[in-house]
This record gives structure tokens, sequence and C-alpha cells, in this order.
């Protein structure tokens, strides 16, 4: 019987050893260096406030000088007495097992060290494969020998409390705990350092079977005895007294659950409406090459990388955001009004809000409004987790004539001025685009427009007479530079590159567009010029502290949550684009004239700052917008219906967004100076 026992330890150095030592030794240096899965946090711009985590296993990497030394022992105690004497394999433990499992014909009592446990864990922890997950765990001899090999090997090149350390942080405790952090403040709300000899011997009596010794049951039967027993071995081998284990056996296990939040949905109520802002960061991870080849393999990072992500919004403007949206159209309205605020320079998103509560309740949510919806379709309101603002897949909403930006900024980068000058009439027979024949809004928008009234009274065929001086393709690829894509079938086939110059009612904006892309695109206009992609963070921190990084084309290394900046257009041009965006707004153009009257006029009057913009409504009213911006920022509202885009809100609505902007825009700002925008040179003015 005893020679049978031994023989997993004679194979270490026989025939199993031969057959395995290559294999075993690479995956042993693995073990050294490898890490568990572990929590990734969101927090607030103070970069203390956890607004929610990201986990497949909840666990927080915790040194050993952290953990309370009744843990420790405990642990030892409960898994492996021998723990300090053996050199990763037990003999006796191995002969002891031997014996009782053949004399209850079963698996009665097993021989595993804790440095076999710990290999066994982080085998299956740095698995990328489900075979490899199964030969980690499957229960066989030559598993089992594999294991015992690299156990000792693993104590010649770790010290015991290295892989005290290590165990302690695998080790699954039940109730999605996995580490002694997570199981801590699981169970207790307390960290591990904290625990006390009843905690910590409750903590330790799990690790061998969660779901049976479970302390959360009402009845506590199992679990209680299985502490006390932890409890006794604590006093055999001196770590406890007998009078103190006695007298900790009779204290109850006094719990204190906490359920820690996961993903999105979970953002603390004071943050709800963060929720959309966090849903984009996930959107925006999803997508940055740095965290992996695909998807799947960055959404994977997300959750099992231990990130501290630190998102970019800002409280202050938020606040102001979410009140002046929830003001002008409730939660309970079909119409979202929602508004996205972005800073020049660096594209980083400030503000991201709509009259939603960000749930993934939708049982109090009405029938869609959409007619070609089920009956079973729920509306969008007042809950909802889609991507209503920007950063997903929904395609947006036509923008409407926040859309003759695009090609008047082209125009000027090639070369024409703002006083270009055309005899708007009521309707316009293009010459270019099949006979194509627009009309404006009224009859006041007819007679001699240049750029800046043209723009301030958005003038219909002054744009469309302008875009086919400079090319309708010139101004689509300048759209796509600062940073728009088209997501529906019509506008990514009018946006070919064959077709693109024939699209003339692209300056009207009858593309979707998101609040999220026109911000950030306006943005790029404040920033003379350079565009900056949206990002929805200001730090990205690795486990260990450092700056997650990644490499350029060029091989130098960069921050991931640094800004990413080119120049699309010229200064001037982007200067001369602002002074005529000024005219819409009620503000004064450092250079011209804005031809008596503008389509949003009370906007500076309530910014009570420079400031430029562009109304923006669709056929019928059915969407409404408006897109401002200060030199400090640039801000994009919508009111709409995404559930039935020919729901129209109507003129009576089309004030919102222009009020949400500037309202916004004021609250933001309060406190800080007044800053000037540079007026564009004698050249491109004309």
């Amino acid at each position: 019987m005893i020679a049978a026992a031994a023989y997993p330890l004679v194979a270490l150095t026989g025939l199993g050893a031969k057959a395995t030592a290559h294999a075993v030794e690479a995956k042993t240096k693995l073990l050294t260096t490898a890490l568990p899965a572990e929590t990734s946090y969101l927090y607030a711009p103070d970069g203390k406030t956890v607004l929610t985590m990201f986990y497949e296993e909840y666990r927080q990497y915790t040194k050993l000088s952290d953990m309370s030394p009744n843990i420790q022992q405990a642990i030892v105690a409960a898994e492996d007495s021998r723990f300090y004497q053996h050199h990763g394999v037990d003999p006796k433990g191995v002969a002891r097992a031997f014996v009782a499992n053949t004399r209850s014909n079963g698996v009665s009592q097993g021989a595993s060290t804790l440095t076999m446990q710990y290999v066994r864990m982080a085998l299956r922890d740095s698995a990328t494969t489900p075979k490899e997950v199964q030969e980690a765990t499957q229960q066989t001899s030559l598993r089992k020998v594999k294991e015992m090999r690299m156990a000792l090997d693993l104590e010649k090149e770790m010290s015991k409390e290295q892989i005290l350390e290590r165990y302690l942080n695998s080790a699954y405790f039940g109730h999605r705990a996995y580490g002694i952090y997570a199981a801590s403040e699981i169970f207790f709300s307390k960290t591990p350092k904290d625990l006390t000899p009843v905690e910590a011997a409750t903590l330790a009596g799990l690790v061998k079977s969660p779901s049976e010794y479970d302390p959360a049951d009402s009845d506590q039967k199992e679990a209680t005895g299985r502490r006390n027993y932890v409890l006794d071995r604590m006093s055999q081998l001196g770590y406890l007294s007998p009078d103190s284990a006695a007298a900790a056996k009779t204290e109850p296990i006094r719990l204190k659950l906490t359920s820690p939040p996961n993903d999105c949905a979970a953002v603390l109520e004071k943050y709800n409406s963060w929720g959309f802002a966090c849903d984009y960061l996930k959107n925006w991870w999803s997508a940055q090459p740095a965290f992996g080849a695909n998807r799947l393999e960055r959404m994977d990072k997300l959750r099992r990388g231990g990130y501290r992500i630190v998102l970019s919004i800002d409280p202050k403007i938020q606040e102001a955001a979410e009140k002046n949206v929830g003001a002008k159209e409730g939660t309970g309205s079909p119409f979202a009004n929602g508004i996205v605020v972005s800073e020049p320079g660096t594209g980083r998103v400030k503000a991201m809000a709509v009259n939603r509560t960000y749930s993934l309740d939708l049982s109090e949510n009405p029938q869609s409004s959409n007619p070609e919806a089920g009956p079973k379709v729920k509306a969008n309101y007042p809950n909802t987790v889609a991507p209503l603002l920007g950063g997903g897949d929904l395609p947006g909403y036509q923008a409407g004539s926040t859309f003759k930006m695009f090609p008047m900024l082209a125009a000027l980068n090639s070369g024409m001025t703002l006083s270009t000058e055309f005899n708007a009439p009521y309707r316009y027979q293009s010459r270019v685009y099949d006979g194509w024949a627009p009309s404006n809004a009224s009859g006041a928008m007819s007679g001699r427009q240049t750029m800046w009234s043209g723009f301030g009274k958005s003038v219909n065929t002054y744009f469309v007479w302008l875009e086919e001086q400079v090319g309708a393709e010139k101004g689509v690829r300048l759209a796509e530079q600062l940073g728009l894509r088209w997501r529906t079938d019509v506008d990514r086939e009018h946006a070919s590159p064959t077709k693109a110059s024939k699209w003339g009612a692209f300056t009207l904006g009858v593309s979707d567009a998101t609040p999220l892309e026109m911000a950030n695109a306006y943005a790029a206009i404040a920033a003379d010029g350079r565009y900056c992609e949206a990002i929805p963070v200001q730090a990205i921190m690795n486990r260990d502290g450092t700056p997650t990084t990644y490499a350029t084309a060029s091989g130098i290394q960069r921050e991931v949550a640094k800004p990413r900046c080119r120049q699309v257009v010229s200064a001037d041009a982007a200067r001369a684009a602002t002074d005529a965006a000024r005219c819409p707004t009620g503000d004064t153009p450092a250079r011209g004239g804005c031809g008596g009257w503008s389509t949003a006029d009370s906007v500076r009057g309530t910014v009570g700052r420079p400031v430029a913009g562009k109304t923006g409504t669709t056929d019928s009213t059915r969407s409404a917008w408006f897109v401002g911006y200060t030199p400090e920022l640039a801000a994009a509202s919508f009111i709409s219906d995404p559930d039935n885009p020919f729901n129209a809100v109507g003129d009576g609505q089309s004030q919102i967004p222009i009020a949400a902007v500037a309202e916004t825009l004021r609250d933001g700002l309060k406190g800080q100076p007044t800053r000037q925008f540079t007026p564009p040179s004698d050249a491109i003015v004309g």
C-alpha cells in the first residue's frame, strides 16, 4: 500500500518526469510571472470615486503584508498544515490520503499542498483555450504528476511567502469572491488586514467547498462546523491558544454582505446619468488595438486586466448638461433631448446627458412609437441603455443645416473667401446635381449673401451653390476627416467615391449623425482646425500603476489616454469658419456682417461670452439640432424620436436644443475667464 502511494513521487524522477519535463519546465517559468484576472475600476475625474467595476472574477490583488496574520494562519491550518515543512509536495500527505481513500473506497481526503493547489489555479487562470483549462483541472494521474513536478520546481523559484500570497489572491471563496480581498469585502465589508480569527477561519473554511460551507445560507450549521474545525486546527498548530479557540467557537458568524457593482448598469445611483458615458467608454475600448486584436480580446482585457480608468467627464459640466436637457423635455417623453460636450484641442468628452434613465429595466416602458415595431417592442423611455448620444452602433439622426459647416469649411480651405457672394433665390435650379431644385425655408432668406449672412440665416440655395463651386465630395471627405461615419446603406452609397460628387443634398444635412460626432467635429474648428479623436478618459493605468501604452506605426510608445490630434484644415480656414459661425448665435463677427438677423440670436446673450454655432432642422422638423462652441467647449444637442424618425418633433420644439447648448455652455464655463476667438486673416476675408 505504501509503495503504491509513493509511486507518484517516484514517477517525478522517473518515466513521468522524463515524459513531461520540457513542457512542465516551460509552464513553471510562466507561473512565476502569471497573475490572476483582476477587476478593472472606473473612477470619476477625481480619481478616487469608484463609479463601477468591470470583472468576470471579482478580485483585487493584495500583498501579503496587507493581509492579517489571522487569514494566513487560517488558510494554512485549513488546507496544508505542513506547508512550511515540505518543498511543494508532502510525502506524508500523499501516503495518508492514499490510505484514507482506499479504506473509504472513494475520495475522502486529498493530498494537494497549497503549492500544488496554486499551480492548478494558476494553470487554469492563465489558460487561453478550453483544452488548456481541461488539462489543468482534469482528474488524471498524469495531471497530478505534472502538478507535483511543477510544485517542486516552483518552490525553488519562489519563497513560501510569495506562494502563499499568490494562493490567497487566486482562491475562490464563493459569492463571486475571487481572492481574499474580494472575500473580505463581500462577506464582511472590510479589508483583509482587518480580519479577526473568527472571520479568517470562516473564509479559510470556504475554499474546500464554497457552496457547502456558505455562511450566507439561512442555516449556518455547515459553515459554523467548518469554521470550528479550522479554529481547532489553528489551536493545534499554535496559532491560537486553546482558550482563544474555545471562545471563538462560541461566537456566531456575523456577516456584513456587500454586492460589488459590475458594468455600466451598476453605476452608483448618484451618478446614474453617467451610465451613458460609461457605455461609450466600453464601445471606445472595444475599438482600441492597444487592448487586443479584436473586440472579444479587448473586452476580455477590460474585465480581467485590473486597469484603473479615470473618466474624462467634468462633474460641473455634466451637472449643467443634465439639468438643461431634463428641464426642456422630461424622461416620459418619446422625444429624446440629448447633449454631448467636447473639449477642443483634446477631444475629451466632458458631458453626455439625455432625458432618459440609464437602466436595463424596460418593464414600465410603453410600447414603441414606431408603427412597424411589433406589439411587444418597448419604447426607449423612460429607461434605456441604448447609445442615443453616439459611440455605439446606432446611426444617429438627420442633422439638418448643421452640415452646412462642412462645405463652407472645405471652400475656405480651398482658397475661397468669406466675402464670396451669390444672389441666392428662393428656389435654385442646380446645374450640377441632376436638375435638383432646392428652396429656402422662407422668402426672407433670398437675396445677395456672403458666407457670414448665408450661414447666419441658413440660406439653403446659397449653400447648394457654394457646394457646387467647391465640389460636394470635398465636403463629404472633410466631414469624414472630422470624425463622421456613415452607418446607413443610403449614406454609405451616397458617400462612396463614385457618388459623393453628386451628393448635393449633403449640405442640407440629410445624413444621419450623432451628437458625439457633431460636438467633436465642431470642436476641431474651435481648435483652429486641429481635429482630436473623441476620447472618454483622462487616464488609464495598468494594475502595477504605470500608464497603459501602445506602439505607434513608427514604434514609439504612447499613452492610450493621451489625445490623438491632427491638423485637418488650415488654422486660418477654421478661424474664418468660426467668424461666419458667430452669425447664427447673435454674436458679432470680427470681420464681416451677418445681414441683420439670424436663426439662434438668443445664444450670445445666454452664454454671455463669444460663441459660434449652427442650427439644424429636417423636413417637417422631424428632428432639430444646435451645435455651439466657445474657445473652451463645443456642445451638440438634438431632439428627435429615436424609435420613429417620422414622428416629427414640430417647429415649436426646435428651440429646445438651442437653449440646452446655450445654457450648458453658460453654466459649465461659469467663473472661468472669457476667451476671445482669433480673427481670420485679411487674405481669407476677401
